[in-house]
């Protein structure tokens, strides 16, 4: 069983819409999904109304999610890690305890431009839209990781 986490700075945006999209990409019975926050803000919060509804309109549930904070055992738990933004990779790097765990951390839009480490940009302060924005992005992104897990 392969295991994802995604990973953002509260957990109730970015991450949980990103585990919501992947999990509607694989066989659960092979691929596991969980999500975390680099911060403890929303620790045991349900994801933020507007990425409840912007996953609704694609026929995802994610509000069932709840926040949780990453932990220096998720490099134990998970085969890879997928942060939104360089923030969340250094933030996620600097609990690493070897080159290990360092490996198994990347942006998730290097699923898409490879190397170019580019920021998944944070909705919360933003309007609807950018809720749709940052699906579509995700939506790239694991439709790319679920083809690579398939193989």
């Amino acid at each position: 069983m392969k295991r994802i986490l995604m990973v953002c700075l509260g957990n109730i945006c970015r991450s949980p819409l990103a585990e919501g999209i992947l999990k509607s990409k694989v066989d659960p019975n092979e691929i596991t999904v969980d999500s975390a926050a680099t911060s403890n803000y929303h620790i045991g919060s349900t994801p933020d109304p507007r990425s409840i509804s912007t996953a609704i309109l694609h026929n995802i549930d994610i509000s069932d999610q709840r926040g949780r904070q990453f932990q220096v055992s998720d490099f134990d738990h998970f085969d890879k890690i997928y942060v939104m933004d360089n923030s969340n990779y250094r933030n996620v790097k600097a609990l690493a305890r070897d080159r290990k765990d360092i490996e198994k951390i990347d942006l998730i839009l290097n699923t898409i431009f490879p190397g170019q480490d580019r920021d998944v940009p944070d909705p919360y302060y933003g309007g609807e839209d950018g809720f749709e924005k940052v699906y579509k992005m995700l939506d790239e992104a694991c439709s790319n990781i679920a083809s690579e897990l398939s193989y």
